[in-house]
């Protein structure tokens, strides 16, 4: 059975977010407690408490999205003896620094420490920046919407998450032009994003030169399989790769449309959406409708942890855990 384990980035975050799974599992209550001595705050009773607009702060979204990912992640090992050795692990975003950690490459204090870091330099890299979803717009008038935008300043695709579905990013100006044109263009929607960070465009780049220089002092190890880089899907495939994906995804975009399309073409049918929501599950199967997709995290279930079938139906012969 192949596997891929995806990981989501920030934008899934919910206050409540792992605390019925901490109360259920030993294993997440330790990676919650790991998190919180690395960050020498309460970043536990954030993601379990809120305030939603605390919690939502990109400084602590993506520290608090990172441990209760991982928190899934042990939680499902302890469930399962072990779960199978994927055949690539896949970040969207922010959530690259989750499956980094989940593949061996970070630990998870490093980790953790690292996503603060980013989301402090991105918060301070934000002047004047902006984002929208458009949905619904063809993707053979996307070099149309580009040009459009780019006529207006900084602008960027960030994020082609499915067909039809994609999120730009750039100057105010130029992404409230954009999507005024997007309409013209076929789109269906254009939605200005409540957030300040133009995420993944060039306006990032003091953000990636800063990061560049605190992730020179951090170890990195190969990853135990193959990451996807979010710009183009390439596989990464050692700690150097890795460290250096880190510093590109922040200017350039997130194509997962590609990233799920590589990961099926190698002959991955199943996918596992490691931490909280279900974001990633649904672009999944909207990109892939052949695809056996599922989330851990599902309220219905004890613990508000989903073991998959086709996990459980394995014996982890050859598991991580």
């Amino acid at each position: 059975m192949q596997v891929a384990f995806v990981f989501p980035g920030q934008g899934s975050q919910y206050v409540g977010m792992g605390q019925a799974l901490a109360e259920s599992s030993a294993v997440a209550r330790d990676v919650f407690a790991t998190a919180d001595q690395a960050l020498s705050d309460e970043l536990t009773r954030l993601a379990f408490e809120g305030p939603a607009e605390q919690l939502d702060l990109t400084v602590n979204a993506q520290p608090a999205m990172l441990a209760t990912s991982i928190a899934y992640l042990r939680a499902l090992e302890g469930a399962t003896g072990g779960v199978p050795h994927p055949a690539f692990f896949a970040g969207h975003s922010m959530g690259q620094y989750s499956a980094m950690v989940a593949g061996g490459v970070l630990s998870l204090s490093d980790g953790v420490r690292l996503v603060r870091e980013r989301g402090r330099l991105m918060q301070s890299s934000a002047e004047d920046g902006a984002m929208a979803a458009v949905i619904g717009l063809p993707d053979d008038r996307l070099p149309e919407l580009e040009s459009a935008g780019q006529a207006l300043g900084v602008f960027t695709i960030a994020n082609r998450n499915s067909p039809g579905q994609v999120v730009v990013s750039g100057t105010r100006a130029a992404v409230e032009g954009a999507s005024e044109k997007a309409r013209g263009l076929g789109a269906k929607r254009a939605i200005m994003l409540p957030v300040s960070v133009a995420a993944h465009s060039p306006l990032m780049s003091r953000a990636a030169e800063e990061m560049q220089r605190v992730l020179e002092s951090v170890e990195f190890s190969d990853p135990a399989a193959p990451l996807l880089a979010n710009a183009d899907a390439r596989p990464l495939t050692t700690g150097d790769e890795c460290r250096a994906e880190l510093v590109e995804h922040l200017t350039r975009g997130v194509d997962w449309v590609t990233a799920v399309e590589r990961m099926s073409a190698a002959g991955v049918r199943h996918f596992v959406e490691v931490g909280p929501g279900k974001v990633l599950t649904g672009l999944i199967k909207r990109i892939y409708p052949d695809a056996e997709a599922a989330a851990l995290d599902d309220p219905s279930a004890p613990g508000r942890l989903a073991v998959p079938d086709y996990l459980a139906r394995h014996a982890p012969t050859g598991a991580v855990s």
